[in-house]
């Protein structure tokens, strides 16, 4: 039996016995059975060399965000099953390989191919797929190895190429807090909309020192209209405190570790010095973007990290006053990107059409709720828009979800088989970030 065949036999296992127990009729088991083993048996590529390559989906590349999310429904069990742990594993060690490769890119090949979304102008890479530079790329594999560990104690992950990354990181993090005088980063993007390119001759608009590490692009890969993102620097502080951790109980460096924890209060202290907005309706609340120069972009997107999703980043609880101020504000028509319709309402994108909700913003919406009711209501709403397919999608449009874009998304699919088993209390309560 191949790794494949294997992969393939567990999660088939895992899915069933998980789905025969769901109280909410066959829909829900059948697109929870399709979500739950669509990243294993559709986007996964175990390799020669021990690492694995994820497919986005209907994309042939690797994102180091996507392919973090896309395995978070397996952490649970990567514990009892070699071949998951194995899986996982791999990616991360996939994952640090690219980083090293290029710190500034988003996506990734397969092989040193030369393929490409775009032949753009910037430093390309043959391994670069894209090269859009996004904090929280660098945030999810340190993420994911925190999760990794969490559950499997598998101390040989540690290596010194996870080291070198956590070096490499640090010292591009600390550049990007001066972007406008330390950095050579450029992207510029020919005959496309002003979403996918940089301004400025691909150097973005001007920023000041804020303690806050720059962003070129969102999660969405869309460009920041201001450059210092704040759910990215939120989720930067979060990995930040995994580093040092790592840093001193794997490697005993408290040189790195003092600089990890030094750049964590940066960041920390410019959020909520530079990131914090009082608005008449709402009171204190965080805004989406900033430029330290006293412009602010008050938004929230899908795409996670997202303001909506604070709680799940364990930045701050769901409690925390500014966080239930600005989680009013996003779930309202005040957020350009808050969409209601006759089927839906929730948040969707600019990087998708007007009046398109995604799946994965209401299944975040659900997950970051304080209800069970609130919670019902939204699986109900992720069930009856799924256009009769039993699968997520990007975005669909909030009273027609036959007009949907991606059918297939890996990254839906997953966060959707998480919430189930959130839900269902199928995961391991000692697992943080994913309850």
């Amino acid at each position: 039996m191949t790794k494949q065949e294997e992969l393939n036999r567990v999660l088939e296992e895992i899915s069933g016995n998980i789905s025969k127990d769901l109280v909410g009729g066959e829909h829900l088991k059948q697109t929870f059975s399709k979500c739950f083993v669509s990243t294993g048996k559709t986007t996964t590529r175990f390799l020669e060399d021990g690492t694995v390559f994820l497919i986005t989906g209907d994309i042939e590349a690797m994102w180091l965000r996507d392919s973090s999310a896309q395995v978070i429904h397996y952490l649970p069990f990567a514990g009892k099953y070699p071949i998951l742990k194995e899986m996982i594993g791999g990616l991360i060690r996939r994952q640090m390989k690219y980083i090293l490769i290029d710190p500034y890119a988003n996506a990734f090949n397969e092989e040193p191919n030369g393929k490409c979304w775009e032949v753009d102008l910037t430093e390309q890479n043959p391994w670069n797929w894209e090269r859009k530079y996004e904090v929280d790329s660098l945030c999810y594999p340190i993420w994911l190895l925190k999760q990794y560990y969490l559950v499997t104690k598998d101390e040989n992950i540690f290596d010194e190429q996870v080291k070198e990354v956590f070096s490499v990181i640090l010292n591009q993090w600390k550049k990007e807090q001066r972007h406008d005088t330390q950095s050579n980063y450029l992207f510029q993007r020919k005959n496309c909309p002003p979403s996918d390119t940089l301004t400025r001759e691909g150097k973005g608009e001007p920023t000041g020192y804020t303690g806050m590490t720059w962003s070129g692009f969102r999660p969405s890969d869309d460009a920041c209209k201001y450059g210092y993102l704040i759910p990215s620097n939120m989720f930067a502080v979060v990995v930040l405190g995994y580093m040092a951790e790592f840093l001193q109980n794997m490697y005993q460096d408290m040189e790195m570790v003092e600089s990890a924890l030094a750049l964590q209060k940066e960041i920390r202290q410019g959020i909520e010095t530079y990131g914090v907005v009082e608005t008449e309706e709402f009171g204190k609340i965080y805004a989406y973007e900033t430029d330290g120069l006293g412009h602010y972009h008050l938004m929230d997107d899908a795409n996670v990290p997202s303001l909506l999703s604070i709680p799940w980043l364990s930045y701050a609880d769901k409690e925390d006053v500014i966080y239930q101020n600005t989680r009013r504000f996003i779930l309202s028509k005040n957020n350009p990107y808050y969409f209601e319709g006759s089927m839906a309402k929730g948040i969707g994108s600019p990087h998708t059409k007007d009046q398109y909700i995604w799946p994965i913003a209401l299944t975040m919406q659900g997950m970051t709720a304080e209800t069970r009711q609130e919670q019902e209501e939204l699986l109900r709403v992720l069930l009856a828009t799924d256009a009769g397919t039993e699968q997520m999608h990007e975005g669909f449009h909030c009273s027609d979800p036959t007009e949907y874009t991606r059918s297939w998304f890996a990254w839906a699919n997953s966060l959707f088989a998480n919430y189930i088993l959130n839900m269902n209390g199928k995961i391991d309560e000692g697992i943080i970030n994913l309850h």
